[in-house]
C-alpha cells in the first residue's frame, strides 16, 4: 500500500520520499504511479498540472536512511509481520530527526509493542489506510499506550488535508474495522467451503442485501489472501477461537492462489 499512500500525500501537497527494498520495486511503484496518473487526468478526476505536482513532489530511493533523515512524518507500510515492522522502526529511529513523528500502517497489529521498541513512543501512532488509498475515505488512528495528544492532533491534520476523515482508536487486536472485515470475510469463506453457495452469489449477497460497495470474497482477493492469512492468525493468537483461519483460505494460499495479485484467489483476474 505504500505506493498508494506516497501517491495521495503527494497529490494533497506533501512532500514525499518513497523508499522499498530494491530497484525494480521501486521502477514499479514510479510506473504504477505514473499510470495512476495518467488515468485520473484522463477521466477528469484531477486536472493535469495536479499530475506535475505529484511528479514534482515524490522522489524514490532505496536506502532508508536518505528516505526519513530530513523528514517530519515517516509512514510505514510493510508485511504484517512484527518482526520486520520492529526491525524496520529500529532503523528509522536511528536516522529520523527526533522530532519526526513515526506511524505504522497496519490493520491488526499493535503499535504500542512496536512502538515500545524506538525512542519515542510518544510520537508513535497507527494510521490504518484502505485499499485503494486514493479512493477510500477513512485513516483509523490508533493510539498507543503512550501516544501523545500532540501526535494524534498532527496525525489528524494530515490526514484531513488527504481529503480523509479519521476515527480514533484505542488499541485492541484488530481495531474496528480489521476486526468485523475478517470476521465476516472468514464465514464467507467457510461457506463456500460448506456448498452455501457459490462465491459469486455469496459476494452478490452481500453487496445488494446489506449494501456493501464489495463482496467479502472479492474484497479479500484485493487485500492479499496471504495477508488476509496472517491478519487472522494474529486475530486467533489474540482473541481467540471465533478468528480461527477458515480451512479453505489456509488451502488457497498453499496452493499459491493469493488474489489480485497472483492472478487468482476466490475470483480469476486477467
Amino acid at each position: 500500500m505504500g505506493r498508494g499512500i506516497a501517491y495521495t500525500a503527494a497529490l494533497a501537497g506533501f512532500e514525499v520520499t518513497l523508499q522499498d527494498i530494491s530497484e525494480q520495486a521501486i521502477e514499479k511503484a514510479r510506473e504504477y504511479i505514473g499510470s495512476l496518473l495518467n488515468t485520473s487526468v484522463e477521466k477528469g478526476y484531477i486536472p493535469s498540472e495536479k499530475r506535475d505536482l505529484v511528479h514534482r513532489n515524490l522522489t524514490y530511493t532505496t536506502q532508508i536512511k536518505d528516505a526519513v533523515e530530513q523528514t517530519d512524518l515517516v509512514i510505514e507500510a510493510v508485511l504484517e509481520v512484527m518482526e520486520l515492522k520492529i526491525e524496520i522502526f529500529k532503523q528509522i529511529n536511528e536516522f529520523a530527526p527526533p522530532e519526526a513523528i513515526l506511524a505504522t500502517n497496519t490493520s491488526t497489529m499493535s503499535p504500542t509493542e512496536i512502538g515500545a521498541t524506538t525512542k519515542r513512543s510518544d510520537q508513535f501512532v497507527a494510521m490504518h489506510f484502505f485499499n485503494p488509498v486514493h479512493r477510500m475515505k477513512l485513516i483509523e488512528i490508533i493510539r498507543g499506550i503512550d501516544t501523545s495528544d500532540a501526535t494524534v492532533e498532527v496525525i489528524k491534520s494530515v490526514a484531513e488535508k488527504m481529503g480523509k476523515e479519521t476515527v480514533e482508536v484505542n488499541e485492541f487486536p484488530g481495531f474496528v474495522t480489521s476486526r468485523m472485515n475478517c470476521i465476516i470475510g472468514n464465514e464467507a469463506m467457510n461457506m463456500l467451503m460448506e456448498g452455501v453457495a457459490s462465491a459469486e452469489d455469496i459476494d452478490k449477497a452481500i453487496k445488494l442485501g446489506l449494501n456493501h460497495p464489495m463482496g467479502p470474497l472479492e474484497m479479500a482477493d484485493l487485500v492479499g489472501l496471504d495477508s488476509r492469512l496472517r491478519n487472522m492468525e494474529y486475530l486467533y493468537y489474540s482473541l481467540g477461537e471465533k478468528y480461527r483461519p477458515s480451512p479453505l483460505l489456509v488451502k488457497y494460499v498453499k496452493s499459491g492462489r493469493l488474489g489480485r495479485k497472483s492472478g487468482q484467489g476466490f475470483f480469476k483476474y486477467n
